[in-house]
Order: C-alpha cells, then sequence, then structure tokens
C-alpha cells in the first residue's frame, strides 16, 4: 500500500493527541509524520509508535512535501492552510474558519462522501455536536425527507479545551474542601463573566449572535443544511454544556413528511455504518456520556414516537466528541480519499 507524508498542525492539544492515537490504532498508512504547534510548544517531544518525534513550530514552509495536513482546529488554520495547499497538501480542517465557504466541502464521510470530489485543497470537518446529530438523522432522512428537527446538546466541558477540564476539576475539589469555588473559563475565557460549571449548566456555548441564538446553535443549523445539502429542513437547536469530561449528548425530535414507525428507525439505525442501537427500555439500556467516552461510534437509544404531532421521532443521541465530532472524522476523509484515489 503506498504511504503518505502527514503533517499534524496542533499536535500536542486533545485533537492532535487524538489523531496520533487513531493513526496507530487504524494502521494509518503514514511514511514521514510531522508535528507541529506554535512556537509556545516548539521542542516539545512526543513519543508515538516508540520513536520520539519533535514538535516543530509551524511555518508555511512546514508543508513542503505533505500529503495530507490535519489541522486540529483553531486560529492556525486561517493563517496555514493557504500554504499547505499551496504545496499541494490536501487539509482536513477541524476549525469553523471554512465550513460555511461555498468552495469548500464540509463533510461526515458516512453521509455525504460525494462532496470530498469537489475539494479544490482544502476539506473542512463540522462542528463535533453536528457531526453527531447527522450520523443519527442519515439513515432516517434517507427513508421519509425530513420536514424540521429540534436539537438540545448537553455537551462536556472538553469541548471547551484542557482548561475547563481542570476547572471542573478545581471546582469539584473545592466544593469537597468547602473552599471558595473560581470560575475563569466558561463559558468562554475570552468573555466578560465566568460560571461555576460544577454541580451546574450552562445554557451558553460560544457568542451570542443574532436573535439571541449561541454561535454554536447556529452551526448546528448551518452545517447541518449544507451537509445535506437541503436548505429547507427547518433545524432549531439550544446548545449547553455540562459537568463532565467528555462526549457530547443530544436529545433530537425529528418530524418527518411520512411516517417513520419505531421499528423501522431501529432497524435503520442499527444497520448504519458508525452507528450503534443501544435501546432497551426494559433493561434500562440507553447511551451515556461515560459509556461512550473513547469509543468511535454515535450511540443512540430513546427511540419514541413524539405523541403530540404527526409523523415524529424522539431519539437521544452520544457520541465522543474528540473521537467522532472531530479527529475520527478528519481522518475517515483522508481514508476515504485513499481508498478512492482521490489524493
Amino acid at each position: 500500500m503506498k504511504k503518505y507524508n502527514v503533517a499534524i498542525l496542533g499536535a500536542t492539544g486533545a485533537v492532535g493527541q487524538e489523531f496520533l492515537d487513531l493513526i496507530e490504532e487504524r494502521n494509518f498508512p503514514y511514511d514521514n509524520l510531522k508535528l507541529l504547534a506554535s512556537k509556545r510548544s516548539a521542542g516539545k517531544i512526543i513519543n508515538f509508535m516508540g520513536k520520539d518525534f519533535t514538535v516543530e513550530e509551524a511555518t508555511d514552509d512546514s508543508f513542503k512535501n505533505i500529503d495530507i495536513a490535519l489541522f486540529a482546529g483553531g486560529s492556525a488554520s486561517t493563517k496555514f492552510a493557504p500554504a499547505a495547499v499551496k504545496y499541494g497538501a490536501v487539509v482536513i480542517d477541524n476549525s469553523s474558519a471554512f465550513r460555511m465557504d461555498p468552495t469548500v466541502p464540509l463533510v461526515v464521510p458516512e453521509v455525504n462522501p460525494e462532496a470530498i470530489q469537489q475539494h479544490k485543497g482544502i476539506i473542512a470537518n463540522p462542528n463535533c455536536s453536528t457531526i453527531i446529530m447527522a450520523m443519527a438523522l442519515k439513515p432516517l432522512y434517507d427513508q421519509a425527507k425530513i420536514k424540521r428537527v429540534v436539537v438540545s446538546t448537553y455537551q462536556a466541558v472538553s469541548g471547551a479545551g484542557k482548561e475547563a477540564i481542570d476547572e471542573l476539576d478545581n471546582q469539584v475539589q473545592a466544593i469537597v474542601e468547602n473552599r471558595p469555588v473560581e470560575a475563569n473559563i466558561l463559558p468562554s475565557s475570552s468573555l466578560p463573566k465566568h460560571y461555576q460549571i460544577a454541580f451546574n449548566v450552562i445554557p451558553h456555548i460560544d457568542v451570542f449572535v443574532e436573535g439571541d441564538y449561541t454561535k454554536e446553535e447556529m452551526k448546528m443549523v448551518h452545517e447541518t443544511h449544507k451537509i445535506f445539502n437541503d436548505y429547507t429542513m427547518g433545524i432549531t437547536a439550544t446548545t449547553v454544556r455540562v459537568p463532565i469530561y467528555r462526549s457530547h449528548s443530544e436529545s433530537i425530535n425529528i418530524e418527518f413528511e411520512k411516517e417513520v414507525s419505531v421499528d423501522q428507525a431501529k432497524e435503520l439505525l442499527a444497520a448504519f455504518p458508525g452507528v450503534i442501537l443501544q435501546d432497551n427500555p426494559a433493561e434500562m439500556l440507553y447511551p451515556m456520556p461515560l459509556f461512550t467516552s473513547n469509543q468511535n461510534e454515535v450511540f443512540v437509544g430513546r427511540i419514541r414516537k413524539d405523541n403530540s404531532i404527526q409523523n415524529a421521532l424522539n431519539l437521544w443521541v452520544v457520541g465522543d466528541q474528540i473521537r467522532k465530532g472531530a479527529a475520527l472524522n478528519a481522518l475517515q476523509i483522508a481514508e476515504y480519499m485513499i481508498e478512492h484515489n482521490l489524493i
């Protein structure tokens, strides 16, 4: 099998580390591997598959002779993606920078792999919550056109970075020890006010935009429209940060143009690649983030009719947002391109 020169931009962060874990787990066919980060992280040593790699400071010239550039997200994407493309690399980007660019495919490989062929050097990874929802919607959408989606998310603190994980740890410890609780990170460190996340939920992820929705909520709307290439589907979202470490959960209400029975939905979801049906109320079996963390699949359960409206179902969907919601989805795009001779 042909092997490829791979660069990981943001190699020292959570998604970058997940890229490395998955490359090893999935036996990804890399030849040379270049680990890139900011000047602050340059010089760090990362042991990968028995070999020490020195993290390099990313520059435009870092992408010479690179075939696949996996970008872990952040503002560096805008800065370095054009240089990587200029040197002939295909950029698979986890940031929001290019998602709504009409010239850049926005891809979940199980949902719209055909879009990959339209790339002009950059392929965008959707938002983590969008990916998890799209995986549950796709098999049902193919069965009966979706009229409307109402989604509420329950998002892990790791979605806000390592600092948010540390802050949850520190707050829980402070409460246990009856010390004052400090809040400096959530909803976002850039905002003027911060709230305790320990033993709390915060209905605010990213900044507020028009209509008092958050940017995170509107990402789910706009990105889902683009992925499905269906701008008639009504979508409304409420995104909430909850005090767990890893794996996002979503309560999804779906209204269809024709009836989809509960049994049909279970059959379709169970057969869909990358989805695990976990739905047995009698045995109290349903997805939970505690058990979906570090798993590659999206788990779906609590499937039931919406008795308040015709042709509608309720679903409970849980997925690891660092894996399928970020690094795994990006790596699957690269694997698809290799398998179909697109690179």
